[in-house]
């Protein structure tokens, strides 16, 4: 048995346009680790991938108990820019830099973070088109692939999205010791 078993990992997506491998491949990892996955978004609609795979998720953002979770992650893909300046979104990410847990985004989904103030003075990675968004708000632009800093996880994109989701278990067991 994993020691994983019974965590509870939340992945937010697009209502459309997630990018389908930053979903999926980071959720098999989980799930193989025995961790429950919950989808989120600000639709209970269908969504629709950018490489259509097709997910449906479990709650709306809107009805979020972050103190329910043990990890928070932003999807990105395209649709991802709708959490930018949601204050839902907004608020899923002070509250799980207040209650420790650990918040991942990847892709352009990191710009969510930026946005919510977290990324001001933490090193952290993006997909290249939004470098600029993020420094804007104060984060330090590594360009690694997967970038750490404490409880905030950030991945460059699709192609890095495997190495997104080792790494957050890797950090996951760290943090239980």
């Amino acid at each position: 048995m994993s020691k994983l078993q019974g965590k509870k990992i939340l992945m937010i997506i697009a209502s459309q346009n997630f990018r389908d491998e930053e979903l999926f491949k980071p959720r098999e990892l989980f799930i193989k680790e025995g961790m429950e996955v919950i989808l989120a978004s600000s639709s209970l609609e269908v969504s629709r991938g950018m490489l259509g795979g097709t997910a449906k998720p479990d709650i709306l953002i809107s009805k979020v108990k972050v103190e329910e979770f043990d990890v928070i992650i932003f999807v990105g893909g395209m649709g991802s820019s709708e959490y930018w300046d949601d204050p839902v979104a907004r608020e899923i990410v002070k509250k799980a830099v207040s209650l420790d847990k650990l918040i991942c985004a990847i892709c352009i989904a990191p710009v969510t973070l930026a946005n919510a103030g977290i990324l001001d003075g933490k090193k952290a990675t993006v997909f290249r088109s939004e470098v600029k968004a993020i420094k804007k708000k104060g984060a330090i632009y590594t360009g690694k692939a997967v970038e750490v800093d404490g409880n905030i996880i950030t991945a460059e994109g699709p192609q890095t999205a495997s190495e997104f989701g080792k790494t957050i278990i890797r950090i996951l067991i760290e943090k239980m010791k």
